[in-house]
């Protein structure tokens, strides 16, 4: 739709035609979710679901960057948690604590970090118990 509406033609009209005129040449039939029912019109209606759609499905996060590491903590700790080997948990809370030193040292913006790097040798020896070694 790159031509502009003539001058004395009814806005609505040039549209329709416009519209029609796609459709007939299958503009809008190798569109994302043709033929499949709207999602979530079951749920109340929000202004920001486009944004929320958007950034889940980029896998963005609109936290500040400390929640975000705070977040990001409390997952590492579980993946460690659940790690098929020592090996691997050193691994995980190692990589963590080095973004949470660099937070220290430099915070980022927004609320206070809260958060000290993990003790290895506890997480480990946590890691040990749980998995009988």
């Amino acid at each position: 739709m790159t031509e502009r509406k003539p001058p004395g033609v009814d806005f609505e009209t040039w549209t329709d035609r416009q519209i029609r005129e796609a459709a007939e040449r299958g503009d809008f039939t190798a569109l994302p979710g043709f033929g499949k029912p709207l999602t979530g019109l079951d749920k109340p209606y929000d202004d920001m679901w486009w944004v929320k759609e958007k950034m889940s499905r980029e896998n963005l996060s609109f936290l500040p960057p400390t929640l975000a590491l705070r977040k990001e903590a409390e997952d590492a700790l579980e993946a460690a948690a659940q790690a098929p080997s020592e090996r691997a948990v050193r691994r995980i809370i190692g990589e963590i604590n080095t973004k949470i030193e660099e937070a220290v040292r430099k915070p980022p913006p927004g609320p206070p970090l809260k958060v000290e790097p993990f003790d290895v040798e506890a997480v480990v020896a946590d890691w040990r118990e749980r998995h009988g070694r």
